[in-house]
């Protein structure tokens, strides 16, 4: 009895994931043509079942106010949906919110947290700018170690200005930085990357 149970489930849930593909697309093409309010329904019920760049999609359209009106704490309460689920894009402007204090309790801490999750799983953009705060010390302890790993992870996420940044950086490493930053490197490069838990937040 319990067998059938699952195989009604796994169909269920089949069935649910297709449906939300299929409002999603729709919500694209609307989006594409400029029809947001349209967008903006079909995201909102792919969000609801559980499709995670639905979900990403609907948190822009809250924070931009097309197709609805501009709602911060549900631009950050589905942004922290997708990244929750491993969107990168949604971890990245994740941290961005936190950063700013948009929808959310203004937080460096979360806000490096997600853009290292996002970085860590190959978001160009989070591990070049987590490279200048950590060469800077914005938001963050200056450290010139860090900053270079971020770099060489922002060159091997596709980032065209990562390798200048780096050898800036380089300059003011002694040897010894430089062998602790690229054992940093490689190390998150043999770690799997995981988005932060809930529960952490």
């Amino acid at each position: 009895m319990k067998s059938i149970e699952l195989i009604f489930a796994a169909i269920l849930l089949t069935l649910i994931v297709c449906r939300a593909n299929a409002d999603y697309e729709a919500g694209v093409n609307a989006a594409f043509n400029g029809d947001f309010e349209t967008a903006f329904q079909e995201f909102s019920i792919a969000a609801e079942a559980g499709l995670d760049v639905a979900q990403y999609n609907l948190a822009i359209l809250y924070f931009t106010g097309q197709g609805v009106d501009q709602d911060f704490e549900l631009a950050f309460k589905w942004t922290e949906a997708a990244a929750l689920q491993g969107h990168i894009n949604a971890q990245f402007n994740l941290g961005s919110l936190y950063f700013d204090g948009n929808g959310i309790d203004q937080s460096n801490t979360h806000g490096i947290d997600w853009f290292e999750s996002s970085g860590k799983a190959g978001h160009s953009g989070a591990a070049f700018a987590l490279a200048e705060m950590y060469q800077k010390g914005d938001r963050v302890s200056k450290d010139l170690v860090e900053a270079h790993a971020w770099a060489a992870k922002a060159i091997g996420n596709g980032h065209e200005d990562g390798l200048i940044l780096r050898e800036q950086i380089e300059e003011d490493l002694s040897p010894s930085q430089l062998s602790q930053a690229r054992r940093l490197f490689a190390r998150w490069q043999i770690q799997p990357s995981s988005p932060i838990d809930s529960d952490q937040q």
